[in-house]
């Protein structure tokens, strides 16, 4: 079945209006809605509570228009990422299913989701969760009716983190840690990244000691998210495919650095819009969806030869700076700053840049 995709604004803390207004116009009905992938007005740290207020407020608009269970609702896959930093708008992508539009012969955007096996607090940083997510990820083109790893363009995941918790049940069964807990978001984010890599053949199977260490391995479309909510990992994929019907395409590009615009518009023309040489925004003739972008600050502390001060500002954390930075790039490239630029980028995409991902309308032909 094909998919439909809208992008909604954030009004306010709490706000879902934006879903409750396609569901009451018939763009989308509740009970179609499959995944939401979110920028929240928060800190983007631990204590981010925008993210909990979005995923409630939104869960709570299916619910009202529906016929899903709380549990059902429950388990739609929904990823909030908290910090606006810049000029970013507080905003939601919305992914329903829909059979009543577009070509069934031409590749559109198919989607799939996995849970992978238990994820131990031992296996995180460590060959043993590179593993378990490739095999998710495996799941999750399957669950999409993808065969070619080609054919993969965006890989959305959250994965369990390390507490104090878990670190002493570990070492209660005689089993040691990876990395401190503190550590523990980037370093389950860059072993999910590798597994995701690993999946689509993008590199092989990493060694232990290269894991959250040679930056050189990356793949070039996961977006990894972690958090203490869960002990697997949550996989969300997707694609294109020829017979699912719909209007929409996706497609994937690498910023090579924070500045790297041309990533973000060849990533635009990976989903099928044909630009000039030079494109701007205007270019885009309203046809794009959103972009999804991964980023981090550089740790050789360079930008094209240039030293960058964001890894040593004790009153600011570098993800605000690397965020707030690619955003104002990624706002002026597509010409709207509700776009999708989230942190923590290890092993997801090259050092200092990352991944970019876009969805865009391909029309009913």
């Amino acid at each position: 079945m094909a998919i439909d995709v809208a992008k909604v604004e954030i009004k306010s803390v709490s706000d879902a209006s934006g879903l409750d207004e396609l569901i009451v116009s018939g763009r989308m009905a509740a009970d179609s809605v499959v995944a939401v992938i979110g920028k929240t007005e928060g800190n983007g740290g631990v204590n981010d509570f925008t993210r909990i207020l979005s995923d409630t407020a939104f869960r709570g608009v299916l619910l009202a228009h529906g016929t899903r269970s709380e549990a059902e609702v429950g388990e739609i896959p929904m990823v909030w990422s908290g910090g606006c930093d810049g000029v970013l708008t507080p905003h939601a992508t919305v992914f329903a299913r829909d059979d009543s539009t577009g070509p069934a012969d031409a590749p559109r955007l198919a989607m799939g989701t996995a849970m992978s096996a238990p994820i131990l607090p031992e296996d995180i940083g460590r060959p043993a969760m590179v593993a378990t997510i490739a095999d998710g990820v495996r799941a999750a083109m399957a669950d999409a009716g993808i065969a070619d790893p080609a054919d993969v363009h965006y890989v959305q995941t959250k994965t369990p983190l390390l507490t104090i918790d878990t670190v002493q049940e570990a070492h209660g069964r005689g089993q040691s840690v990876a990395c401190e807990v503190h550590e523990s978001m980037g370093v389950s984010n860059g072993t999910t990244g590798l597994g995701i890599a690993v999946a689509l053949g993008e590199v092989d199977m990493p060694a232990a000691d290269e894991i959250c260490r040679n930056l050189d391995l990356y793949s070039s479309v996961a977006s990894c998210s972690s958090g203490v909510e869960l002990d697997r990992g949550q996989i969300v994929l997707f694609g294109n495919a020829p017979g699912v019907g719909g209007r929409f395409r996706i497609g994937h590009g690498v910023m090579q650095d924070a500045l790297d615009i041309d990533g973000i518009y060849d990533a635009i023309r990976s989903a099928g819009l044909d630009l000039p040489e030079r494109p701007r925004a205007a270019d885009l003739g309203g046809r794009l969806v959103n972009c999804f972008i991964k980023c981090e600050a550089d740790r050789t502390a360079r930008l094209r030869g240039r030293r960058q001060i964001m890894l040593d500002d004790s009153d600011v954390h570098h993800h605000r700076h690397s965020k707030g930075a690619v955003g104002g790039v990624a706002a002026a490239a597509i010409g709207d700053p509700a776009v999708f630029v989230s942190v923590d980028a290890m092993h997801q995409g090259p050092q200092g840049g990352g991944p970019v991902v876009a969805i865009v309308d391909a029309g009913a032909v």
